[in-house]
């Protein structure tokens, strides 16, 4: 049986001005939200409209890209940089060149599980706080802060000598527990799924075979107690780290962006007023609460997030939940914090140097018919004014067709917003008709709404997307292959779509990135025969040429392999510098294969695609593999596994660079290797964390109730 295949869209984007063409301002007059002129107007509005939405969630406040099983919190690396001054004036400057996490924008930090200032690396593992001391020539832990409860799952944003530590309490849904009946719901709601509405490929293998109503398009219940916890740790002295103040808000942290000194965080809370009828003729039944301590001072409050007044509503309505943006003062620290809200859900967050944009799906009736559901709902976008570092305002919103995968169907560039969107999501069965489409919209500002100026329909008919990038005038776009052929289509103008060019391959890559000028580098799966997903891959392709992308090089990482890069960008590294690429590996492989004595490179792909060479072994391994990436192929420098605990070796979940080194981390702690060779050099252990409960004087406070 013939395998699926793969195309990569090469998307050109001439981006310069263009006037808004008739289909800029379809239904322009209802994307622009607005304000309430009171509390009571607040009130009134979300009453009136929660017998709409029968106490469901408009939409999972998830990104739709997350797996069906539970992930590790972002992390990474990317671009090289020099160390610069940071925190107040006088600091020490480091010449350490080191990398960051590995962001979408550069500049634009993302939250993660690690972070480093070149000296000293902070990870999250196990719920503590763990401080290495790594830019000097002996590698030592130097502190550790329990976290509590919270610090599960827990993300980092740094400046300075200050930490954010962002993590989310656990929550039940309504329905469960508390006393609030859960009407039954049709088994095909399409995009309301808490639990499959972000799988992405690795997580769910797509299928040649029907599924019937699948259980995971239903929308799940709100979670109506689930808090955000933002602490501010002191890091100055790695050797005695100590929370400075907290706050608590109610609601998902959905995503962060950091730019500078400002950090905006992105919230999306479901209103307590569904699980608690007596607060529905209050503001603080729909207007989530933050509560806030600071250990400096003793100075404790509790307050609604945002004013009433300061609250925007779409004028077509997206449900009664709440999207808040905090925007804080990293130099100032966690209490100078501003707020912004709208009566809506986030889902996808993308941050530029300049906007912030938060994309949802557009709400449908959870007690909608399967039978009615619209056949490719839209994706809202709204975007906010991220120039102003105290403030966030919003400024535009409008929509697209279909479904974003996640951060990357999303690019800013040169004044216009870039989109890639399927009319189904990957969860959704293919066999039903209509077939999935793909779209790539250019959006621009006209007067506060995002309008449409260029748009291409009908790529990969029967295809969803699988990965996006878009990289300065060009985008690059993954499809994979159900049921009909796949096709490959590049765009040269916002307004004149055209065919350009077709590239098959084997298997799908869920991520792209950009390894050097006219170089993309792929991290997805190669399938078998069955279209199942059969071991992990890396390919090189070359696209100097949008109009004739083609595979330079390919290698086979084994069968029975996985990566978290393919659902988590933040655990891949790539090191300009050397030209290494860094990525987690396990290998549970299904059948012996040989291998090569000495790691071969990939030679150059002639016009029918590139060579490919299997690096599998023929027993399981659990670490992080390396390759050094060029335009005459691909190499594998080394593998890195960490010391077995209880037989087992622990999972690598980030790598990053600091001066000659490479570091890996995991659960069990921090090794230094080689940067030229990925030779092991130390390994520092993280010590076993506390009891839960435990913690210290310093913890962070459990999240308030009421």
């Amino acid at each position: 049986m013939q395998r699926r295949r793969t195309s990569i869209l090469a998307v050109t984007l001439a981006l310069g001005a263009v006037p808004a063409p008739a289909l800029a301002l379809r239904r322009a007059a209802h994307v622009r939200p607005r304000a309430f002129a009171s509390c009571t107007r607040l009130v009134g509005y979300a009453r009136t409209h929660f017998a709409v939405t029968h106490g469901m969630p408009e939409t999972s406040p998830r990104p739709l890209s997350e797996p069906l099983i539970a992930a590790p919190s972002p992390s990474g690396s990317a671009s090289p940089q020099t160390a610069a001054p940071v925190g107040n004036a006088g600091t020490t400057v480091s010449r350490t060149s080191f990398s960051t996490t590995n962001n979408q924008e550069p500049g634009i930090e993302e939250p993660d599980v690690v972070k480093t200032d070149g000296s000293t690396i902070f990870a999250v593992e196990q719920g503590t706080l763990y401080a290495v001391l790594a830019g000097g020539p002996a590698l030592h832990l130097a502190g550790s802060l329990p976290l509590g409860s919270t610090g599960y799952g827990a993300q980092l944003l740094l400046r300075g000598s200050r930490l954010l530590v962002i993590s989310g309490s656990q929550a039940l849904p309504i329905g469960v527990g508390v006393g609030v009946a859960v009407p039954a719901l049709p088994a095909a709601v399409s995009g309301q799924s808490s639990a499959l509405s972000g799988v992405a490929p690795a997580a769910l293998a797509p299928s040649t075979s029907p599924i019937a109503s699948p259980p995971s398009i239903a929308p799940s219940p709100y979670y109506y107690a689930a808090t955000t916890t933002i602490t501010e740790v002191d890091v100055h002295d790695p050797a005695a780290m100590k929370v400075a103040r907290t706050m608590t808000v109610e609601g998902t942290f959905v995503d962060a962006r950091q730019n500078g000194a400002t950090a905006r965080l992105v919230i999306s809370s479901a209103p307590r007023a569904i699980a608690t009828p007596a607060l529905r003729a209050r503001a603080s039944g729909w207007v989530p609460a933050r509560r806030f301590h600071s250990f400096i001072t003793g100075h404790r409050y509790a307050r609604l997030l945002a004013a009433c007044s300061a609250v925007r509503r779409p004028a077509q309505f997206s449900g009664v939940g709440m999207l808040s943006i905090l925007t804080i003062n990293l130099d100032r620290g966690l209490y100078a914090t501003d707020s912004t809200a709208l009566m809506a859900d986030a889902q996808v967050v993308y941050g530029s140097s300049s906007s912030l944009y938060v994309a949802t799906q557009s709400w449908i009736n959870p007690l909608t018919p399967a039978r009615k559901v619209p056949s490719s709902p839209e994706t809202v976008i709204d975007q906010f004014d991220a120039t102003n570092p105290e403030h966030t305002t919003l400024v535009a919103s409008g929509e697209v067709p279909g479904y974003l995968l996640n951060q990357f169907s999303l690019s800013e560039y040169k004044g216009y917003l870039r989109v890639a969107s399927t009319s189904r999501p990957i969860w959704w069965n293919a066999t039903q008709p209509p077939p999935s489409q793909s779209y790539v919209t250019v959006l621009a500002d006209h007067g506060g709404v995002l309008a449409a100026v260029g748009q291409v329909s009908g790529v990969g008919a029967g295809q969803q997307i699988y990965s996006v990038r878009f990289i300065g005038d060009a985008g690059y776009v993954v499809t994979f292959k159900r049921v009909d052929p796949l096709y490959t289509i590049d765009l040269s103008s916002p307004t004149s779509p055209r065919v350009a060019g077709q590239l098959e391959l084997e298997g799908y890559s869920a991520y792209l990135h950009p390894v050097a000028e006219g170089l993309l580098l792929g991290i997805g799966q190669e399938v078998g025969p069955e279209n199942e997903p059969s071991g992990a891959q890396i390919e090189l392709f070359d696209v100097s040429n949008p109009a004739a992308p083609r595979l330079q090089a390919r290698a086979t990482l084994g069968s029975g392999s996985s990566s978290q890069v393919q659902y988590d960008h933040h655990a891949f590294l790539f090191w300009p510098p050397t030209a290494l690429a860094v990525l987690p590996l396990s290998i549970y492989p299904t059948t012996p294969v040989s291998v090569p004595p000495t790691p071969q490179p990939l030679p150059a792909a002639g016009s029918s695609g590139g060579q490919a060479s299997t690096v599998e072994s023929t027993g399981g391994f659990v670490g992080a593999i390396g390759f050094r990436v060029a335009q005459s192929g691909i190499t594998e420098v080394g593998r890195i596994a960490h010391d077995p605990v209880n037989g087992a070796s622990p999972q690598i979940d980030r790598s990053l660079v600091i001066g000659q080194r490479l570091f890996t981390v995991s659960s069990e702690g921090v090794m230094a290797s080689s940067l030229a060779t990925l030779a092991r050099q130390t390994f520092v252990t993280f010590p076993s964390p506390a009891p839960a409960g435990g913690g210290t004087s310093s913890s962070p406070p459990g999240a308030p109730s009421g």
